[in-house]
């Protein structure tokens, strides 16, 4: 299963906390790049998850893992700017980026791979209309920073919507590797896990150790 989970490196969960809690994120990178997962993801939204673009340098320099960029990107420069920190990926979330269409484009143009992110069933319909090949399953609403109560039901919902051929990722609410197991098996190509792996749901961390 290690070759199909993305880990999600998010220093705060608005509704957990600091899930870091002083290890050493670049150190658990070089782990996990060891254990053969498939690839990080690094937010580097600041006010509400507090990620930063120096998190993002730092480990991008430290694996050779692809490593998605996770932010409420808006603009070219934001495309750019994540190229220049040595991220293969960039996040493209439907129900905040009103010019989607426009930034999936020029993300393909200058090289970025761009996780085209849905919610409900009108933003799998326009996903697929702007030709998204990657596209990542929300299970939370993250228009409410992901509080509310999503689960990986959402992704047995959508994924039987999703266009044929494009590679699927259910994203966030994955609890347990049960979780995990039931996106893969409705179909899901991958899954991305953030909250869960740091609270040490999915990985064992006494010791530091994964």
């Amino acid at each position: 299963m290690l070759s199909k989970i993305i880990i999600d490196f998010k220093p705060v969960s608005p509704q957990y906390g600091d899930l870091f809690k002083g290890r050493d994120p670049i150190d658990i990178a070089r782990q996990l790049e060891k254990a053969g997962v498939l690839g990080l993801s690094v937010v580097t939204e600041k006010e509400h998850f507090g990620g930063s673009l120096d998190l993002l340098r730092a480990i991008t320099k430290a694996v050779n893992l692809p490593v998605l960029r996770k932010d409420f990107i808006k603009t070219e420069d934001d495309l750019y700017e994540t190229l220049d920190c040595g991220a293969k990926g960039i996040l493209l979330i439907c129900s905040t980026t009103d010019n989607i269409g426009e930034l999936h484009e020029k993300a393909l143009s200058i090289g970025l791979k761009p996780l085209v992110e849905v919610h409900t069933r009108d933003e799998m319909k326009l996903a697929e209309s702007i030709g998204a090949k990657i596209i990542g399953i929300n299970n939370k609403d993250i228009t409410i920073l992901e509080k509310d109560g999503g689960t990986v039901d959402l992704t047995l919902e959508l994924i039987k919507t999703a266009p044929k051929g494009a590679f699927i990722i259910s994203e966030s609410g994955i609890s347990c590797r049960e979780d995990a197991q039931k996106a893969l098996n409705a179909g899901a190509n991958a899954v991305l896990i953030g909250t869960a792996f740091w609270q040490g749901k999915i990985f064992d961390f006494s010791n530091n150790e994964v």
